[in-house]
């Protein structure tokens, strides 16, 4: 175990020094390609399913043909009585062994084996999903806290020229001292959240370049995606269940981790159960006597007849996991059914919201023209609120469509759509 993580590492370390730059800017298409080159999670996936191949070709490998090259320097006493008065007994022996047929249990092994793997597969590509789905929010996270930023750091410019009217409305002594404070307190709070907006614009970024396996590359710039069409009908809740059911990474992987856990059952059962094995020997004697022969075949059956109990723990192990499983499935079916409803309930709760928050960007629109105007014609003094205000609409807009995205992907991972067949293959 130690040597993989050794080598894990060591791949690790040779993938990201190898790696070219992150882009900039950086495309949303780009970041999501690079989801799963060398992260560790994926790594790990794949180091699970290096070892499952393993484990498969030794299974393989148990009933294989064996050979065997013997020596063996011996000194011996003979009888009195023997005609063999030669002390020298050193042999060699040459073995040829074959495990003809063990009544299953060679096969149900290899049979769990290739479930395993087969397991390992699926569950690589869940994680994949998972990484695509994460690199997909932190790569989005970064984007709303640029606009955060933006909104309030116009909120911090439009504060501060207000404090300076305030300031000199205080010098000409048409506002108090408490007032004055009033109005700096007002504009240290907005000072303060720019302040916190301006660290989860730093934080966003890291998290991001920590999603992609960069941790020594913040991408400064980020390439804002095309708004989503969110206007098309939804499947209903029960195809994108039967989906799910069907073509989820998690669920095909419990499904042969349950074949996997059946087999070594069947196994178990004939663990100490009759074997019959071939056996071709050739040998080279020193001290030949009436019983040595240069050449031997022999069928072997071999009939445990007691075993101490040890084939029923072995049985009640696998049973246990086989048991284990079927339970995981039955209960990952169950989330699946919950989640893809929960998801595709928020979905038409975003499209109905976002209908509302589009009406409410005309309105801003339309208000920040007007007051715009009157500004310019010295009518009114709103226009910064204005502008903040269209600004928030804004921000509020990219959340909905964000969030979109975001549950789209999901729904994508969990009914076996985000990654094409071709990829599972490779």
């Amino acid at each position: 175990m130690l040597r993989i993580l050794v080598i894990l590492h060591a791949a690790l370390l040779l993938g990201e020094a190898g790696a070219e730059p992150l882009p900039q800017p950086l495309s949303l298409a780009q970041a999501l390609n690079l989801a799963d080159q060398s992260h560790p999670a994926i790594q790990e996936a794949k180091a699970k399913e290096a070892m499952a191949a393993a484990v498969l070709q030794g299974e393989e490998a148990e009933d294989d043909l064996s050979v065997i090259l013997e020596g063996r320097l011996q000194y011996l006493e003979p009888a009195e009585l023997s005609k063999f008065q030669e002390h020298n007994d050193s042999r060699l022996d040459l073995w040829v062994e074959k495990r003809l047929y063990d009544f299953g249990y060679t096969s149900a092994r290899q049979g769990s084996a290739r479930a395993s793997l087969e397991a390992a597969k699926w569950g690589g590509l869940d994680e994949r999903q998972r990484q695509q789905v994460r690199v997909l929010k932190a790569f989005l996270e970064v984007l709303l806290a640029d606009l955060e930023y933006a909104r309030d750091n116009e909120a911090v410019a439009i504060a501060y020229v207000r404090l300076d009217r305030f300031r000199n409305q205080h010098e000409l002594g048409k506002l108090s001292d408490v007032e004055l404070l009033e109005k700096q307190s007002l504009y240290e709070k907005v000072l303060s959240r720019r302040t916190a907006t301006q660290a989860k614009q730093r934080s966003t970024r890291l998290h991001l370049a920590l999603a992609l396996n960069r941790p020594g590359e913040i991408p400064s710039e980020l390439i804002p995606p095309q708004a989503p069409k969110m206007e098309a009908e939804l499947p209903t809740p029960e195809v994108l269940a039967e989906k799910a059911l069907q073509n989820n990474a998690a669920l095909k992987s419990l499904q042969k981790r349950i074949v996997a856990a059946e087999q070594m059952l069947t196994a178990a059962g004939k663990r100490y159960g009759p074997v019959l094995r071939g056996e071709l020997g050739a040998h080279q004697y020193h001290r030949e006597t009436r019983s040595t022969a240069p050449f031997s075949a022999a069928l072997v059956l071999e009939m445990p007849l007691y075993n101490g109990g040890r084939d029923d723990a072995e049985t009640a192990r696998a049973r246990a996991e086989l048991m284990e499983n079927q339970a995981l499935k039955a209960r990952l079916e169950l989330e699946l059914r919950q989640r893809v409803l929960e998801l595709w309930l928020e979905q038409g709760v975003l499209q109905r919201r976002i209908k509302e928050l589009q009406v409410r960007e005309a309105y801003r629109d339309l208000y920040l023209d007007r007051s715009r105007t009157l500004y310019e014609l010295e009518r009114t003094s709103d226009l910064g609120d204005a502008m903040v205000q269209t600004s928030a609409v804004k921000l509020e807009i990219a959340k909905v469509q964000y969030q979109w995205m975001i549950n789209q992907m999901q729904l994508k991972a969990l009914t076996g759509g985000l990654l094409q067949v071709e990829e599972r293959e490779g």
